[in-house]
């Protein structure tokens, strides 16, 4: 099989998609499709469609394009150091060009698989998409619910625009992943740039997702339909709320100012959260979101998952003791997402106690019934 070379279009043999060569290095090259994104890939794992001679049109004889002449009386060495080889014009036209909207970072990471009609047997590639001006340190690791330490998966450095493979995983390699942390650096190296803080994104993954042909969504950034998860928005980290300096400011001198015109101090107060004195009387706990939060943005959906699964924990350590105690969790019905997490901390963290669907005819659909045992 030939070799792919700068310019030569490429077909990927182990995925959809393919593009024009932009570069070569070594035993990988990057592939540019007609967004203008850059792909790395094996040599091995793309095949010629159309080469660059092939397509470049007849001149008449003696006739030396500019370009052509740059390159054949560029010299081979100087005291015998090799010198950098002269960019070929198709790069110098399609070089990347920054935008307005790319001063702010976007970043999202993707789970896409080979085969989406294949679920339980394919593999998924872990993909990273860099839609900003900067180049992009970054490091992957991850960790299962049980493990209390991380393992490194990947560490790249990406270039503006572009996504890049950073992991391909099985089924047997799920588990792992019910957590993924993303620390990223951003920088620029050709121009002046506004700094970017240095964060460590953690995400709580819904391993369940993964075989389910629906929750697989589509995505500009790829062909097919994928998982992803927003990592960085407008320059926000996912679940970190971008602080308004001059308002906290504001905040924080008008507390001062009541402060100093309060007639006296209370002792602090603390209040029992989810504790009745009456332990046989019914509780309900209602875990929409908009129960418990305020605002919901800047909050994934990892995020809100995370919120109610918090309070569901809150409210049963508060009520171990309490035999008998009926608790009522309406947790609404959707795509019985939050019901599955209840129903799995029940089987595991808090197995032995009575579980059923509560009274259709006072909650609806979206409530499940506990007892304290």
């Amino acid at each position: 099989m030939a070799k792919a070379k700068v310019g030569d279009t490429v077909r990927f043999l182990n995925a959809v998609g393919g593009g024009v060569v932009a570069r070569v290095d070594g035993g990988m090259i990057y592939v540019e499709d007609e967004d203008g994104f850059l792909t790395p890939v094996l040599d091995r794992e793309c095949v010629v469609v159309a080469d660059a001679r092939a397509m470049q049109p007849e001149r008449p004889q003696g006739v030396v394009a500019e370009t052509d002449r740059q390159r054949t009386t560029a010299p081979a060495s100087v005291a015998g150091k090799p010198q950098m080889a002269v960019t070929p014009p198709q790069q110098l036209e399609e070089k990347f060009h920054e935008t307005p909207e790319g001063e702010k970072l976007n970043v999202i990471l993707a789970f896409e698989p080979l085969d989406l009609r294949q679920l339980s047997s394919t593999t998924w590639d872990v993909v990273l998409v860099n839609d900003s001006n900067y180049y992009l340190s970054v490091s992957l690791s991850c960790r299962g619910a049980g493990d209390e330490s991380w393992t490194f998966l990947r560490a790249t450095s990406v270039e503006p625009a572009t996504q890049v493979r950073l992991a391909e995983v099985d089924s047997t390699d799920i588990p792992a992943l019910d957590f993924i942390a993303v620390q990223y650096i951003a920088y620029k190296t050709d121009s002046s740039f506004s700094m970017k803080q240095p964060a460590s994104v953690e995400l709580k993954i819904d391993t369940t997702k993964f075989f389910k042909l629906h929750c697989y969504k589509d995505n500009p950034y790829f062909d097919t339909d994928v998982i992803a998860h927003e990592i960085v928005t407008d320059d926000v980290p996912a679940g970190k709320k971008k602080v308004d300096v001059s308002a906290l400011r504001r905040s924080m001198l008008a507390s001062k100012k009541a402060a100093d015109l309060r007639p006296e101090r209370r002792p602090l107060m603390k209040r029992q959260r989810h504790r009745d004195p009456d332990p046989t009387k019914e509780l309900v706990v209602d875990l929409h979101i908009a129960e418990l939060v305020d605002n919901v943005r800047g909050l994934t959906p990892a995020d809100m998952l995370n919120r109610q699964i918090d309070e569901f924990r809150e409210v049963m350590d508060a009520n171990l003791r309490n035999k008998g105690r009926k608790i009522i969790f309406i947790h609404g019905k959707g795509e019985g997402v939050l019901r599955g997490a209840l129903i799995k901390e029940l089987t595991h963290r808090y197995k032995g106690h009575d579980v059923q669907d509560a009274s259709f005819r006072e909650y609806g659909f979206g409530a499940t019934q506990v007892i304290i045992r």
